[in-house]
């Protein structure tokens, strides 16, 4: 079946070119999509040598949209698995973000290119107001030459600013499990200006035990055009937010009620709180004697508290974070070809107070126990060269990028005055070539070397640590990667024919030597990390997207893993004692070698005024371990998502209306992982069946 669609869209890319050489093309070829993160600058992405996938402000239209999983659960190559259906969504690209057991890990994230990401690379996704985007641009596999801390690729999520008339929107999502999201969002425009203002309150009782949550967001974009070919924008954000945590399972707890909590989780009240603002201003221009110059330069600041209870402390933390961003590209001829030179600079840095105090059942305890102010720094810079070898058919791009990253924190309890500082710095580059065999599929590859530092969270200290007295783990390296990938890719629309009037297909085939592989451990319910000596991935992603006739549309997405230690040493420490183990040839764990994603989308046109979608939206994820020493797995599930809308405009009126259900089936399954825990508590369960629904009514102006 794959094979014959294969057949089919090389056969009509043949024809198809052709055809154009001939001039007598009925094909009209849709190359408009484009992208910013992969190179810094627009480009299309059938010109760029990396394996890209934009999910467009139409998808977006229809369903719940509500945490990160409801955005890119069906872009191919991601998994993601949520704690407890909502946020901390652990967001994993070819195995890049498994580590993480809190927000996101090896990937960077950025929200309308500003970076979302802490400095060290750490994300928690609790700003991004995901009713208003216009799209997502997702880059996967390795781009540390151009981003800091990314060997796992780029998400970057796109307000919508496009909007054609003036509008306001009320919006309404309620569901199953206490699920309440209502907000507005609103968009003014003239001639050289854009607004858009956003407000949501959500409320979740959560589908387990002690996990319910809020969140107050606020989101703003200005947009001004300062002369003919400079803007100026001002972005900000605000949270503020707080969940209870739930705790993971061991496996009698699993099978006796998978959706409990854990008893230590109550009784010492598990709980995050946040509030934090952000705002930033970026200035863009274009000027030369053939405008051939553009310069960006952007700067931001941001405040944030934090409360969190674990089974030790009670934690205070305020940060104060200060980033900035330059970058000047020039397109001009080199030996008469096209050539396009970017370099750039990044700073940021984030500091602040941290106590720590006892946690007396869930209570913060009269003594302090930890108390010292903590530090991250990093400055990167960056240059990308994109050559032109042969018009309109092969391209050649060489990036590089060195990172300094200082991590310091200044003890002042228990020890008295420590100065504890950990530096980390590297020289990443890459190359990668482009060669269209039509105007509308591409051949790539790309081989560069991968860097990603710990992140402040990671660095604490180990019971097993060489120097007990040093905050900061002496003993953590940096995870360092060579990475290589192979790809096609192709976006072919016919919009005259009755059959296959368009086909998006994209294949990678990769493979990743990770060395110092960034590992955790648990001890007691506290989370660890330590080196693995050497990792082999190898995997292929494949991704085909077509309208075989007139209003449906087929998506189909299905990534196979090989992800094996090749040489790893571990000491294992249980309730029973501590053990040396070796896992050489192990399957690194929370990683499903088969992953399958089948999208059906019927387009309803009722009327002028009246259209809808109907959408069945279906997994499968093979069996996963959950530790290192892959004697316990968990097992493979499949779910299936259906969902219908229907959108109606009259006049200045116009209403999107929706009815879905998550787990249609209500199976079970374990949603997410806790890699290598010391009671054997891995498991934390997936969504049940939940029915939910959507009213958003607008009036344009």
């Amino acid at each position: 079946m794959k094979f014959g669609v294969f057949v089919v869209a090389i056969l009509t890319i043949n024809c198809c070119y052709s055809q154009e050489q001939a001039k007598e093309d009925t094909l009209k070829y849709d190359l408009q999509e484009f992208i910013v993160v992969g190179t810094r600058t627009t480009e299309k992405i059938l010109d760029i040598p990396y394996s890209v996938y934009k999910v467009d402000k139409e998808e977006l239209s229809y369903g719940r949209k509500v945490s990160a999983g409801d955005v890119l659960a069906d872009v191919p190559g991601l998994f993601l698995q949520s704690m407890y259906g909502n946020q901390d969504v652990r967001i994993s690209v070819r195995g890049f973000g498994t580590r993480s057991n809190s927000g996101v890990r090896g990937v960077r994230i950025l929200q309308d290119g500003i970076p979302e990401s802490e400095p060290d690379g750490e994300t928690v996704l609790d700003a991004i107001d995901f009713t208003s985007l216009g799209g997502v641009e997702v880059v996967k596999g390795n781009l540390s030459s151009l981003y800091a801390n990314a060997p796992g690729g780029v998400v970057n999520f796109v307000s919508d600013l496009m909007f054609p008339e003036n509008y306001t929107t009320v919006t309404n999502q309620v569901g199953q499990f206490g699920l309440r999201v209502n907000g507005f969002k609103t968009g003014y425009k003239t001639d050289d200006q854009r607004f858009l203002l956003s407000y949501n309150y959500t409320n979740l009782d959560g589908y387990r035990a002690h996990s319910d949550e809020y969140k107050h967001l606020v989101n703003a974009v200005y947009e001004a055009h300062v002369g003919v070919r400079s803007t100026i924008s001002v972005l900000g954000n605000y949270v503020n937010g707080f969940m209870k945590l739930p705790g993971a399972l061991t496996e009698p707890q699993y099978d006796a009620d998978p959706f409990q909590a854990d008893l230590i989780a109550v009784s010492q009240d598990f709980r995050k709180g946040i509030r934090k603002g952000r705002l930033a201003v970026r200035f863009k221009t274009i000027f030369g004697e053939n405008d051939d110059f553009e310069l960006e330069a952007t700067t931001y600041g941001g405040l944030k508290e934090l409360e969190q209870a674990d089974v030790d402390y009670v934690t205070d933390e305020t940060r104060y974070s200060l980033g900035a961003l330059v970058r000047l590209t020039n397109k001009s001829q080199l030996f008469s070809r096209t050539n396009i030179l970017s370099f750039g600079m990044e700073y940021a840095d984030q500091s602040g107070p941290v106590t720590e105090f006892d946690n007396l059942y869930g209570n913060r305890g009269p003594s302090v126990e930890n108390e010292y102010d903590g530090s991250l720094s990093n400055i990167g810079f960056y240059c990308l060269d994109h050559l032109n070898l042969i018009t309109e058919r092969f391209d050649l791009f060489l990036s590089g990028r060195f990172d300094k990253d200082v991590f310091e924190r200044d003890v002042y309890i228990p020890y008295g005055f420590t100065d504890t500082t950990r530096v980390f710095q590297k020289f990443t580059p890459k190359v990668g070539l482009n060669l269209k065999l039509a105007p509308s599929v591409a051949l790539y590859t790309s081989y560069g070397l991968g860097y990603d530092l710990p992140a402040l969270s990671e660095l604490p200290n180990t019971p097993l640590s060489s120097n007990i007295k040093y905050s900061l783990n002496p003993d953590l390296n940096a995870q360092q990667s060579d990475n290589f990938e192979f790809g096609m890719k192709g976006d072919i629309v016919n919009p005259e024919s009755e059959v296959l009037r368009k086909l998006f297909f994209e294949v990678t085939f990769f493979n990743y030597i990770i060395k110092d592989e960034i590992v955790p451990f648990i001890i007691n319910q506290k989370t660890f990390f330590r080196n693995a000596a050497k990792t082999n991935r190898t995997g292929v992603e494949a991704g085909i997207k077509c309208k075989p006739f007139e209003g449906l549309e087929c998506t189909f997405n299905y990534t196979f893993t090989n992800f094996k230690y090749d040489h790893y040493i571990a000491t294992v420490y249980g309730p029973s004692g501590s053990t040396v183990e070796s896992y050489a040839n192990n399957a690194e764990p929370s990683v499903p070698k088969h992953a399958l994603n089948f999208i059906l989308n019927y387009e309803l046109e009722l009327s002028s005024n009246i259209s809808g979608l109907l959408q069945w939206d279906c997994d499968y994820v093979s069996s996963m371990f959950v530790n290192d020493s892959n004697s316990v797995s968990t097992p493979s599930y499949f779910y299936a998502n259906p969902m219908a809308g229907i959108d109606l405009s009259f006049h200045h009126i116009h209403a999107t209306a929706y009815l879905g259900m998550i787990n249609m089936f209500d199976k079970r399954f374990v949603g997410f992982i806790n890699i290598n825990d010391y009671y054997g508590k891995y498991y934390q369960a997936g969504e049940p069946r939940t029915v939910y629904s959507g009213l958003n009514i607008g009036y344009q102006f």
